[in-house]
């Protein structure tokens, strides 16, 4: 896989850590009072998973670092700049040119082809012609 895939699947990774991370929070969130005109919210029931909420935002946030990182260094490992905005240009330029070229030699044999198939195509009516045309034994 090239450098710009696994970077968009770098970038696709770290979407859904955050994704989750974020649902996971507001999920397992305790209730808060947000004025003091509500009522006191319930008190949150202590169960065996307890441990496990307490865990997972850690887990969690060390996830989404590691990805982080894994990013970074993906985006260190993309060349650098071939110098100025004029190499670049003549670069581009010379990569225009290499591309007409082959769409040029691709549209010759895309010719060369309809030609081949209307000729396949005229011999197939012709012997089908005479096969049509083939009288049986009386």
């Amino acid at each position: 896989m090239d450098i710009i895939s696994q970077l968009q699947e770098q970038v696709n990774t770290i979407a859904a850590l955050a994704f989750n991370t974020f649902g996971t929070l507001q999920r397992d969130a305790p209730p808060v009072r947000l004025s003091p005109n509500y009522p006191e919210p319930p008190p949150a029931n202590p169960t065996e998973d307890s441990a496990n909420v307490a865990e997972q935002p850690k887990q969690m946030s060390a996830a989404f670092v590691k990805a982080a990182k894994q990013f970074d260094v993906l985006v260190a490992a993309l060349p650098l700049s071939d110098g100025s905005e004029e190499a670049q240009l003549k670069r581009i330029a010379e990569l225009q040119a290499e591309n007409d070229a082959v769409g040029q030699e691709l549209q010759k044999q895309l010719e060369a082809a309809e030609k081949e198939l209307k000729q396949v195509q005229e011999l197939f009516n012709q012997a089908t012609d005479n096969c049509l045309n083939l009288k049986k034994p009386e």
